[in-house]
């Protein structure tokens, strides 16, 4: 029985913060609230829309302070009304029909532009109400039917959303640190040596390392909102934590990028699962000081202490060992001396995490029995309003595509009399996005699991299921759906399938026509999101790319001219270089998220994408290089070379070079002339006097690695195609 209590405590303790597993729980409750009200107590409102309007909401990742949540909601639940009368009162004629539904989705762009995180769900909710009150008869009185059902559904759902309050601990400026520490954690598994093949585990870095950039981007920004307002506790403790969160983060790619030179060593396999326990209990703490943050509980905060205590005894057990096995070992010195220097920062982050829990010396009978929490998981903190945006191009044709298509999607169902046509235009709009390689994956995801779908429901078309069993499987599936939903689109298809054969069910016989009528109005909205993504207004991310990549080199450069800078007048890792090392860091993310986007494009479109890829991962490297040297700057102590100087200098024209050859533009200096002297660099040997903690060593080895990569962009940008003729600068 212990044994049972102990697996049920472990999976409580990594599962009870899931979002999906949250999600999926809020949008059966809501949607079921007022079918059950409904079907028992025969209440006098539309189920349907109230159902749907719930659903909608209660599935809305809300976050922020409790205030701003509570006024989201409600206004959410307002506009989300509103669409609903008005679909109903256009309903009855066709100009007003189009006209409505253009204005909603309109209005849907400006939901998407005001907020990032909540504008997109409120985009899609209201035009889908407006759609399904559009098939009904019009009219003021069907109008307000619609919006009383809408608003009673909304409401519903702000209490669903509320009544969890109390019971999940959610400070805003708490969550948002914690966000970060738990991106740091994914960022720290993906470091093991063990995760996968090279290019693999290289590409899970690079994405760990752009979700650690926005998380700790965004705690930032919230926490220097919170500076003006009234005072808050623990504010300045918070505010370390986070900044601690991104100096184990830096050193935590230093160690990724000295792993991998000390695994081409011979007698690394010996040492190779040392490294595993460590790194595991790297990630397990800054999950549980994530943890800590969010709950605030004692018993936490003392399991914290436990594997902080742990942490430190294995990083020191880790550093011994990589001496002895490699006692004549540059590669090995310097791993040793980041190890070091992580281990010096943990007893500060028990003394931060301590500061920040009220009750941190309280006692009582805590397990501190150490689990893994490798599947807890947080969404970061996202602003709540957005009121000064900046023009966006992308958005405004993807907004005119939408308006243009729901027009036609509702002028066919209406014209032709479909009772379920309006799945034409729903297709359209959940299926289409900004981008078409987006867009390509969103249509196969919805065709096949419309099609599984379909099939499984043309099964229960032969069951006369009782109606106990249908509202029980409706639950089912809706949290099904909603668990899928952000995890596999595909299977959350499925499920809203066989949802909506259900729902049909309650109030009317299901047909073969029925599936018919919806799987081809489905397949056809998928082919029409398709095709006016590649054939209106379309934006090629292949146009997109070469200022982004221009912008990543040329923030490189800068990287590395600074830390040379520092390097031979003797300063440390100070402002300046950290702001220059993330500004590099968040330009590689972007050229990185931009190569994903055009990987998904037509082949066509794609042009020589392993050149350019080559290009951003040469850059990636040299950035995370020239971090390592950076680190190791002290303040006072010139660690001067000339080779260091002439590094840098042809660094900086060969990423000048580079840049201009990206944008298409005249290079000042000659390819093969830059490549010849890069090549015919010569770094100096630390002597046997020198130790791994001299800046000296640092470079002369990290710089060494720089050069060959720089080379090999070099070779890889004359593989490259031309640049488009009028590139968008985004």
């Amino acid at each position: 029985m212990s044994g049972v209590i102990a697996r049920w405590r472990h999976a409580i303790e990594e599962r009870r913060l899931q979002p999906d597993l949250n999600r999926a729980c809020r949008a059966a409750v809501a949607f079921m609230g007022p079918v059950l009200v409904a079907v028992w107590w025969r209440a006098p409102f539309e189920a349907s829309l109230a159902a749907i309007t719930a659903q909608s909401l209660a599935m809305v990742d809300i976050r922020g302070s409790y205030p701003v949540r509570l006024g989201l909601l409600l206004a959410m639940s307002g506009v989300m009304a509103a669409s609903s009368w008005l679909g109903g009162i256009a309903s009855a004629s066709l100009p007003e029909a189009l006209a409505a539904v253009a204005l909603i989705v309109a209005l849907g762009g400006v939901w998407r532009r005001l907020s990032p995180e909540y504008g997109p769900s409120l985009a899609v909710g209201t035009a889908f109400l407006a759609l399904l009150t559009l098939a009904h008869s019009g009219g003021v009185v069907e109008a307000d039917r619609h919006f009383v059902g809408a608003l009673i559904g909304g409401l519903w759902a702000v209490a669903v959303q509320v009544s969890l309050w109390p019971f999940r601990a959610q400070h805003p400026l708490r969550r948002a640190v914690a966000d970060s520490w738990v991106a740091l954690s994914d960022l720290i598994a993906d470091l093991a040596p063990e995760r996968g093949g090279l290019g693999a585990r290289h590409e899970a870095i690079v994405a760990r390392e752009a979700v650690l950039r926005t998380t700790l981007d965004q705690a930032s920004a919230a926490l220097a909102a919170a500076q003006s307002g009234r005072p808050r506790a623990h504010l300045q403790e918070l505010g370390e934590l986070n900044l601690a969160a991104a100096r184990l983060a830096t050193r935590m790619v230093s160690f990724g990028t000295a792993l991998e030179a000390l695994a081409g060593e011979p007698g690394f396999e010996a040492v190779r699962s040392s490294l595993a326990p460590a790194i595991t209990s790297l990630a397990n703490s800054a999950r549980t000081i994530a943890l800590v943050l969010v709950s605030r509980q004692p018993s936490h905060l003392a399991s914290a202490d436990v594997r902080l205590r742990r942490l430190s005894s294995l990083l020191q057990a880790l550093e011994h060992r990589v001496q002895t096995q490699f006692p004549s070992s540059n590669a090995a010195a310097q791993l040793t001396g980041i190890l070091h220097q992580i281990g010096s920062v943990v007893p500060e982050i028990s003394r931060l995490l301590r500061s920040t829990v009220d009750r941190a010396d309280e006692r009582a009978a805590f397990s501190l029995e150490l689990f893994d929490l490798q599947t807890w998981t947080l969404r970061p903190l996202a602003s709540a309003l957005n009121f000064h945006w900046q023009p966006d191009p992308a958005l405004n044709r993807f907004i005119a595509r939408a308006v243009v298509l729901q027009m036609f999607g509702v002028a066919v169902f209406k014209y032709f009399d479909l009772s379920r046509g309006y799945w034409l235009p729903l297709t359209v709009l959940v299926v289409m996005q900004p981008d078409y390689g987006t867009t390509r994956l969103r249509a196969g995801q919805r065709a096949i699991g419309t099609v599984v779908g379909s099939l499984a429901a043309s099964a229960l078309l032969w069951l006369e299921l009782p109606p106990a069993v249908v509202l029980v499987a409706m639950a089912a599936t809706m949290f099904f759906f909603a668990f899928w939903l952000k995890r596999n689109y595909a299977i959350a298809v499925g499920f809203i399938t066989l949802f909506v054969v259900m729902i049909t069910e309650t109030s009317e016989k299901v047909t073969l026509g029925f599936t018919v009528e919806r799987t081809l109005s489905t397949l056809a909205g998928v082919v029409l999101s398709l095709g006016a993504t590649m054939l209106f207004w379309p934006v090629w991310e292949r146009q997109l790319y070469p200022p982004k990549l221009a912008r990543a080199l040329l923030a490189n450069r800068d990287y590395l001219n600074l830390v040379v800078q520092r390097l031979q007048e003797g300063g440390g890792y100070d402002g300046p270089v950290v702001a220059a090392k993330r500004a590099a860091e968040a330009a590689n993310s972007l050229v990185f998220a931009s190569l994903q986007r055009i990987y998904a494009e037509p082949r066509g479109q794609r042009g020589a994408i392993e050149s350019a890829a080559a290009l951003a991962n040469g850059n990636q490297r040299i950035t995370r290089g020239v971090t390592v040297v950076a680190i190791h700057l002290q303040a006072g102590k010139p660690a001067g070379d000339p080779a260091f100087v002439r590094f840098a200098a042809l660094a900086d024209q060969t990423f000048s070079m580079l840049a201009a050859t990206t944008l298409g533009t005249a290079a000042a200096a000659s390819r093969d002339d830059l490549r010849t002297q890069i090549d015919a660099l010569s770094f100096p040997s630390p002597d046997s006097r020198a130790t791994w903690a001299t800046a000296e060593y640092g470079a002369a080895t990290q710089f060494s690695r720089c050069a060959t990569e720089l080379s090999a962009m070099i070779v890889a940008a004359a593989a490259t195609d031309s640049p488009p003729d009028n590139p968008v600068v985004s």
